[in-house]
């Protein structure tokens, strides 16, 4: 049967990567392929694939990847609209690849001030230390971004909505900036997935993804995506063979597997969550609910602009309270577990605190913040879980 090109993300879910054939037939899901050495049937055959090392259609070395991993990078550079995907072992990885790959000693960056946390250890830890300086920016500066830039500034990372604190960029406004200057930007789209947001339609050089969280799905495997177009995809491929960045043919089908559900997932997700989100608006103990999907959030117009929907991750800032009142609202929580991470089938509750993050711009809060990801159960149960916890906050009080 001859394939079919669909214009519609969720058929390419399901039918991404899938090319592999097996013998005279071709199975649903690409297999597992394990393997370190390569063999080859003459010297010219292993000389010409170690000379197209870079090339994902080819398999040299099992470091670099097999044809499981090949068919998850097919099936994800095709679905954010990349001309190559490299697959990594985490997130975090994915960020220092794109990274590493685009600057050098005693260049610039600039970094959205409500970046994820690891991002700015990354930067300045090793990254200083290498000889690069960060400066973090308001992720509210849109086109003032110029303002901003230096004659060695080489790359603008940007995170929409920002981790912890949910803040909207106006990304075509800064990629704009940055291309009428020669500068890579880079974004992390992990909250939005390609399902939500088209980074490189808006003007983005390089797209991460911490892949761990809606890409899996399931909380079982680490992932980390990078999708690019052809000029910035083979310095990335190079940068994460020179770190020896592989990922396991067995993470590798995992992230297979999780995207096949990912619309129905994150569908899900956006539900629940804003059902969530807008009981949180209505208690007497919130004092804010940054969720971008809601009308009142301050970044709302320019998610509704350039995004197709919202998953389930979002922070609640509460009203002044201790902190074994907030511990009393997060012990005794059923449904919601506490631990970090997100974007699996679960829900998930931890506090955070970034006004010990911020540098660029002081974070300004009424009371204590947390973050929640809203999972798959029904949200009914999920809000009566909360009400629980804020009865034992409030009954705190009178045991102080």
């Amino acid at each position: 049967m001859a394939e079919k090109k669909s214009a519609s993300a969720r058929t390419r879910l399901a039918h991404g990567g899938r090319k592999i054939q097996c013998g005279g037939g071709r199975a649903v899901n690409p297999p597992v392929v394990r393997a370190s050495t390569i063999l080859f049937e003459d010297v010219d055959k292993l000389l010409e694939m170690h000379s197209r090392r870079v090339d994902s259609s080819f398999v040299s070395y099992g470091r670099n990847g097999t044809e499981t991993t090949f068919s998850l990078e097919q099936a994800f550079a095709e679905l954010e609209g990349g001309d190559g995907c490299v697959a990594v072992g985490s997130g975090l990885a994915a960020i220092t690849v794109a990274l590493l790959s685009q600057i050098k000693q005693g260049d610039h960056l600039l970094i959205s001030d409500s970046v994820y946390f690891p991002t700015r250890k990354l930067c300045d830890g090793m990254l200083q230390r290498f000889g690069v300086e960060t400066t973090y920016y308001d992720p509210g500066v849109g086109s003032g971004i110029a303002d901003l830039i230096r004659p060695n500034t080489r790359v603008i990372f940007l995170e929409s909505p920002g981790s912890i604190t949910f803040e909207i960029q106006d990304v075509p406004a800064i990629t704009a900036v940055a291309r009428a200057r020669g500068i890579t930007t880079i974004i992390d789209n992990t909250w939005a997935t390609p399902l939500f947001f088209q980074p490189l339609a808006h003007g983005v050089d390089i797209s991460v993804h911490a892949g761990t969280k809606y890409v899996v799905g399931h909380s079982d495997a680490m992932l980390g995506l990078i999708v690019a177009k052809e000029e910035h995809h083979e310095a990335l491929r190079l940068q994460a063979q020179e770190l020896g960045y592989g990922i396991g043919p067995d993470d590798a089908w995992l992230g297979l597997r999780g995207l096949r559900t990912l619309g129905v997932r994150l569908d899900q997700h956006q539900r629940n969550a804003l059902e969530v989100a807008q009981w949180l608006t209505e208690r007497p103990e919130v004092a804010r609910v940054l969720h971008p999907g809601l009308p009142d959030h301050p970044g709302h117009a320019i998610w509704k602009r350039d995004f197709q929907g919202a998953s389930g991750l979002f922070g609640v800032e509460l009203r002044p309270t201790p902190s074994n009142g907030v511990a009393a609202l997060l012990n005794g929580l059923e449904y919601f577990g506490l631990g970090y991470s997100w974007g699996g089938y679960e829900s998930l509750a931890i506090p955070t605190f970034p006004e010990k993050l911020r540098t660029a711009v002081p974070w300004q809060a009424e009371g204590p913040m947390l973050r929640l990801h809203v999972g798959l159960e029904d949200p009914a149960d999920l809000i009566a879980d909360l009400e629980a916890g804020f009865q034992r906050m409030s009954e705190s009080r009178t045991l102080e």
